[in-house]
């Protein structure tokens, strides 16, 4: 519910609360919380840090570990009396649930923010006030010099850069950034997860296991048993010779481009989906030229069209057909695909006009690629 939503706005002149279930949590839960935000990444970064935490050595500082927040395990207050003070509780936090904490003027002890792209535009409105509401995750830390709230930056990304300037030397804040480039080797060659994106995502995560004090001799024994999320460039099956991969949470054109940079093959991309009025130009221009062909569906297959148009610049075009559904796209992308391609489901939006939600989406794609399978 947006913040400005008028019957907020009648509660607010009545002298009424308004509280939230995120808002709650952050009042009463006794632990130290960890806080992951971003336009992509957040999942699986937050996932890792709970992983690393997990599975550290049984001298570790803390007790037990909590993975929750936007993540859609088990509700927050739900696990609250399970809690203790010794804990972590590693959250993953979307920009809504960053506006609601701003209510209250609070934010996780140890904060870390993967990218900050344009995402949820039909809510914020504008770029700027999306970046406003992620930067809350920094903006409400408790600073305190005995105590250092601590604020990791992506220094790949020039809005994380950006913020990691502004804070940087705060008295009672400790700023720390991390990049992809500085995962070991032997750390990369034993994880499993593939692209640069997910090896930043890794790199977020060992920061704030460091941070919680987990030796770095420790990673490479845990790290070859996480095996990612679902609906995140995850395998489904390989059909004659074809990978066919679900990476139905992509939702923005940015994770569109994330999962083309991950695979060397040959692609086909099948996108599309509900219209979030995010741009797709320089979209459009990446797959122009990543891409081997594309099939199009949902509500922006018309302006996802258009901008693959416009970005081949005078190139001979790639091959773009339209499906009006899923099922029918996957009988495309097989047409287009022979032996050593990828087929990737990365949708660059919502899924609304065809789905419940991503899961939904990706389960249905799942499926029908192992229907393909069997059928051989």
């Amino acid at each position: 519910m947006p913040s400005d939503n008028s019957f907020l706005e009648i509660a607010r002149q009545h002298g009424k609360v308004i509280a939230s279930q995120i808002g709650w949590f952050f009042q009463l839960c006794p632990a130290r919380i960890v806080g992951i935000t971003g336009a992509n990444g957040k999942s699986t970064t937050a996932s890792l840090t709970a992983f690393l935490l997990e599975h550290a050595p049984a001298d570790r500082p803390f007790e037990k570990v909590w993975l929750s927040g936007n993540i859609g395990h088990r509700p927050l207050l739900e696990t609250l009396t399970e809690i203790g003070p010794e804990d972590v509780v590693v959250l993953e936090l979307s920009s809504f649930q960053l506006e609601q904490l701003a209510e209250i003027e609070a934010a996780p002890a140890i904060a870390l923010v993967t990218n900050v792209t344009p995402n949820h535009l039909d809510r914020h409105g504008t770029f700027e006030a999306y970046c406003a509401a992620k930067e809350n995750i920094f903006r409400y830390q408790k600073l305190d010099e005995a105590n250092p709230a601590v604020s990791i930056f992506n220094a790949e990304d020039p809005v994380a850069s950006g913020w990691f300037g502004k804070y940087a030397g705060q008295a009672g804040r400790a700023c720390l950034t991390y990049a992809a480039d500085e995962v070991s080797e032997p750390l990369r060659d034993c994880f499993a997860l593939p692209g640069w994106a997910n090896r930043s995502n890794l790199a977020g995560a060992l920061a704030i296991a460091r941070q919680l004090g987990m030796r770095g001799e420790t990673f490479a024994e845990i790290l070859p048993d996480f095996r990612g999320l679902p609906h995140r460039l995850e395998l489904v099956a390989t059909v004659d010779e074809v990978r066919w991969y679900n990476d139905s949470i992509a939702t923005t054109p940015q994770s569109v481009m994330v999962a083309l940079e991950a695979f060397d093959e040959p692609k086909i991309l099948i996108a599309g989906g509900y219209d979030k009025n995010l741009p797709f130009d320089e979209l459009g221009c990446r797959i122009a030229a990543e891409a081997k062909a594309v099939v199009l569906i949902g509500q922006t297959a018309p302006k996802l069209a258009q901008a693959i148009q416009a970005g081949s610049s005078g190139a001979a075009p790639i091959p773009v057909v339209t499906a009006s559904t899923l099922a029918q796209a996957v009988q495309l992308a097989r047409q287009h695909s022979v032996a050593g391609d990828v087929v990737l489901l990365s949708p660059a939006c919502a899924s609304y006009d065809m789905f419940d939600n991503f899961q939904q989406r990706g389960q249905q794609f799942a499926r029908l690629v192992r229907q393909l399978e069997a059928s051989l």
